[in-house]
């Protein structure tokens, strides 16, 4: 942000170094970047008039000119002779004053004058035109001064358009400062000096009303909050008043005509970027009524936008459409050529709106499109300041463009955004800061940022409830915070504008009074790390993604958005991939796994311990869970003459689980076969959920190949994602110890023949059932089908069986017994046949 000294003089008293407001703005965090000075490239440019005016002897359009520069050119015993120039210029006369650049001299665009012949005649300096003094784009001949300018004069210094720019870094949480009424404020509570803003309306507005003129329709308030418009009427397009364009010049901007500058001035005034339409070209219904409509971009539509480019648009960007039809403009960034100001423009549609962040960010950066209004939407600009700024603009086109304003501002506002209400506790502010400040700096301060400040025990029946009564010597105050300032939400928010504005280096270094207490990890954080160091002991190696996610990412993966709350959108996204927090690992891991194998990688065994995000609807905190996830593709080592590792299945992923289940000391661990609808990122077949004593814990199994080829994998992978929460609500300190047997057992196979969907579990859970006290284990080692043998559908599972018991050795009858009955339950229960 570019900061003109003489015109924030104007707003606010600041001191007359410019050096002593650099070290105010250092010292309340403002990062200054550099200080330059304005009319610094132009240099030996005098006031000049013409003594006499003669053609050129070859030329038809040129003059060779006596200039009277006065004591800038002298004979040798000191007194003024006339300089000669040659000069291609015609709208100049003898008599008339101008401004010439003398030998030597140097122009903005780094341009050097030296002294040379012009088809054979000497010329000793130049003539300059506005644009080529950076004054204007007017260049239709030499600038003619009044007459009553004086000659033979520093043309910088008479004009005085030397002035010093501070040129500041303005952090993405402060937009208010992209504004010149901003930057006054923070000056204003750098200083504790009042602002002196002092901005005049419009004078006269004509009929016919805006209503009538115009009608405004905004299809999707998310994407345009609020929208404002103003007819203006026979404007007289000019060059702008000397005043406006230094001011612009300061700012970094070169002055066009009266319609843009003006337009541009507002912009750096109030930081509400504008935008004026030509009303002609318009469509009008049979009433002469034109129809605004701001909608989302049709994908593949285009706009030719002010720079002669054609830009093929994308459903997330807006557009500001002539009846909902063609596109006018692309909102919040640029115009189109098809709506554009011209010479010949006469009515003007003043355009001040609102539009959402987010998408002209992503519209600028896709585009490759940046200007100093999407500099502005993408900080996000005050909503309640744009019939302000529209005011402020509508008199400055009444004033310097002969304008007649229609009646009234055309307004839709359908969401009425309100200050926010903070309370405030002076006792809380020095208890963080460390330093005794006065709760009078503290309002005083905070007032002059643009707060409103309250006393909390004041009359405010609406924020009744958001304070207490002040106790002892405390002040507990209710501040209102601007709406151009979104990030004071807080209590410590102000408290660091507080802090910030007493300054930091001004604080009196004292040790922090805190009791002193052992350290140590938690119990949650020593699990943490037992999960992790068994992970590792398994042969996988830790990762750590991005807490940002793509929106697409669970429909890419598969996975429902069911029990997975509302997506946490992040306000300003460094790339629109990464535009929300994350609900789920897998996807970031998925991406690693994708770029190890693009950079020849064969082998990949990766975990990642981080946070999910699960947002709410009513609720402004989203739930934040504790996930550990694991990939695996590949195999665990690459084949060597002496060995081959065979690749990754289901088996190896749920040995990793089953090792950190036994880490954790989990009982009654089971795995169930998943349903393949409530799992679609899972193969079926190869997939199961973790159940511990009733509860899910987690899923693992082999990942749906179309799951993985969304992520850009062409390899199988197998993955789990477990609650670390409801692992460790179920984990074990102790270690149970347990007798080594000492009577034998006895262990007998059986084969079951059962129908082909019946699973392991749920027959290994009936065969402990049905064995009763006798039977200590369960295993199954085999399973057979063949349809001549076994039968079609059908399968054959063969189990090994051991019994025993503590305190005697178990007999031939009371085997045979259990065995018998377990059997006939078993067959019975499974509608299963025992094969021999």
């Amino acid at each position: 942000m570019r900061i003109s000294y003489e015109w924030l003089k104007t707003l606010v008293d600041i001191p007359d170094d410019p050096n002593d407001l650099v070290r105010e703005f250092i010292r309340t965090g403002t990062e200054v970047e550099a200080v330059d000075t304005t009319g610094a490239d132009i240099t030996h440019v005098v006031t000049s008039q013409v003594l006499s005016k003669t053609p050129h002897p070859d030329s038809d359009h040129m003059f060779v000119c006596k200039m009277d520069v006065g004591t800038y050119h002298t004979d040798d015993k000191g007194n003024p002779i006339p300089l000669q120039v040659v000069c291609g210029a015609q709208n100049f006369n003898e008599g008339d004053k101008t401004v010439t650049a003398l030998v030597g001299a140097t122009l903005p665009g780094d341009i050097h004058i030296k002294k040379g012949k012009l088809r054979g005649v000497e010329s000793c300096g130049m003539n300059c035109s506005a644009r080529e003094l950076g004054l204007s784009s007017d260049h239709t001949g030499i600038m003619i001064l009044d007459p009553t300018a004086p000659v033979g004069v520093d043309f910088c210094t008479w004009k005085n358009l030397r002035d010093t720019v501070i040129d500041c870094e303005i952090t993405p949480n402060r937009p208010d400062c992209l504004s010149m009424l901003g930057i006054a404020h923070e000056v204003s509570a750098m200083y504790n000096e009042p602002c002196h803003i002092s901005l005049e309306g419009v004078k006269h507005e004509s009929a016919p009303s805006t209503q009538d003129l115009v009608d405004v329709r905004i299809q999707d308030d998310t994407l345009c909050p609020r929208y404002t418009a103003r007819v203006l009427h026979n404007v007289v397009i000019k060059e702008s008043p000397e005043w406006l364009r230094k001011r612009l010049i300061a700012a970094g901007t070169r002055p066009i005509n009266n319609v843009v500058d003006i337009t541009n001035y507002v912009m750096y005034l109030t930081g509400q970027p504008l935008h004026a339409f030509d009303l002609a070209k318009l469509s009008a219904d049979e009433n002469g009524k034109r129809h605004i409509v701001v909608r989302a971009a049709h994908a593949g539509e285009t706009l030719v936008t002010l720079d002669d480019q054609e830009r093929t648009l994308t459903d997330d960007m807006i557009v500001i459409s002539d009846n909902g039809q063609t596109p006018l403009a692309l909102a919040g960034v640029m115009g189109g050529k098809n709506s554009e100001i011209d010479e010949s423009t006469q009515d003007v549609l003043l355009e001040s709106a609102a539009f959402s962040a987010g998408h002209i960010s992503r519209t600028s950066r896709n585009l490759d499109l940046m200007s100093e209004a999407s500099i502005r939407y993408e900080r996000q600009i005050d909503v309640n300041g744009c019939a302000r700024a529209s005011e402020i603009a509508a008199a400055l086109f009444e004033a310097y463009a002969s304008a007649e304003v229609s009646k009234g501002l055309l307004d839709v506002y359908p969401h009425v955004v309100e200050p926010v209400c903070i309370k405030l506790r002076s006792k809380r502010v020095c208890e963080l800061a460390g330093e005794t400040i006065q709760p009078n700096f503290m309002k005083e301060r905070l007032e002059r940022l643009g707060c409103t400040v309250k006393p909390c025990n004041s009359s405010d029946t609406q924020n009744a409830d958001a304070c207490t009564q002040p106790s002892d010597n405390a002040c507990e105050y209710l501040v209102y915070a601007p709406t151009n300032r979104p990030d004071l939400t807080r209590e410590i928010d102000l408290v660091e504008e507080i802090v910030r504005l007493w300054g930091e280096g001004d604080i009196t270094p004292t040790l922090p009074a805190a009791r002193n207490h052992a350290g140590g990890l938690s119990e949650e954080q020593r699990y943490l790390r037992c999960i992790g160091a068994t992970l590792r002991a398994s042969g996988l190696s830790e990762t750590t993604t991005y807490n940002f996610a793509d929106p697409a990412d669970l429909e890419r993966l598969g996975m429902s958005e069911e029990g997975r709350g509302v997506p946490i959108q992040i306000i300003r996204p460094l790339v629109a991939d990464q535009s929300e927090m994350r609900r789920d690992i897998i996807p970031g891991l998925l991406r690693s796994v994708a770029y190890n194998l693009d950079h020849g990688v064969k082998n990949v065994h990766l975990y990642e311990i981080g946070r999910v995000f699960f947002g709410h609807e009513h609720k402004s905190q989203p739930t934040e869970s504790v996930y550990v996830a694991g990939v695996m593709c590949g195999s665990w080592a690459d084949d060597a003459w002496c060995a081959s590792y065979p690749a990754f299945d289901f088996f190896d992923v749920k040995g990793v689980v089953e090792q950190l289940c036994e880490r954790l000391r989990l009982t009654k661990v089971r795995y169930k076969v998943a349903d393949p609808q409530a799992f679609g990122w899972l193969q079926p077949g190869c997939a199961a959920e973790l159940i511990c004593s009733g509860e899910h814990i987690g899923w693992l199994g082999v990942l749906h190949p179309k799951s993985c080829k969304n992520f850009g994998v062409s390899e199988p992978v197998m993955a789990f994602e477990l609650s670390c929460a409801a692992l460790l609500r179920h984990a074990h300190h102790e270690l149970p110890y347990q007798d080594v047997p000492t009577l034998p057992g006895v262990s007998i196979d059986l084969a079951l023949v059962v129908d082909e969907d019946l699973d392991a579990e749920s027959i290994m859970q009936r065969l402990s059932s049905a064995g009763g006290k006798l039977l200590t284990d369960v295993r199954l080692f085999d399973v057979y089908r063949d349809e001549v043998r076994v039968g079609a559908h059908k399968k054959s599972m063969t189990f090994s069986l051991t019994y025993r018991c503590d305190d005697h050795t178990l007999t031939s009858e009371e085997v045979n017994k259990a065995h018998t009955k377990l059997i006939a339950k078993i067959t019975r229960s499974c509608k299963a046949e025992i094969r021999s």
